[in-house]
């Protein structure tokens, strides 16, 4: 903010990388998932290996990764730029 972003520049930044993060982890996890559902599939009762809505359910509540990534956004769009450049 101090070179001349705004704070939705700063937002997109922090947030973005926090989110690329998490997206790959979401898909390198389902990947693996998808890998493993033979071996798995021994240990599950009254749920397919493969189950669609399993997958999707567990995908969704790994939204918190934005909530974990929005909120230290959003304390960065705060700062006083002057503050910041004092710090360093």
């Amino acid at each position: 903010m101090a070179l001349g972003a705004g704070p939705r520049d700063v937002l997109l930044a922090v947030a973005g990388q926090g989110m690329g993060l998490s997206i790959a982890g979401i898909a390198l996890g389902v990947a693996a998932a998808l890998a493993l559902t033979r071996v798995v599939s021994k240990l599950l009762f009254g749920i397919a290996a493969s189950d669609p809505a399993t997958f999707l359910t567990v995908s969704l509540l790994l939204l918190v990764a934005l909530a974990a990534c929005y909120v230290p956004a959003r304390r960065a769009m705060r700062i006083d730029p002057i503050l910041a450049l004092r710090e360093e």
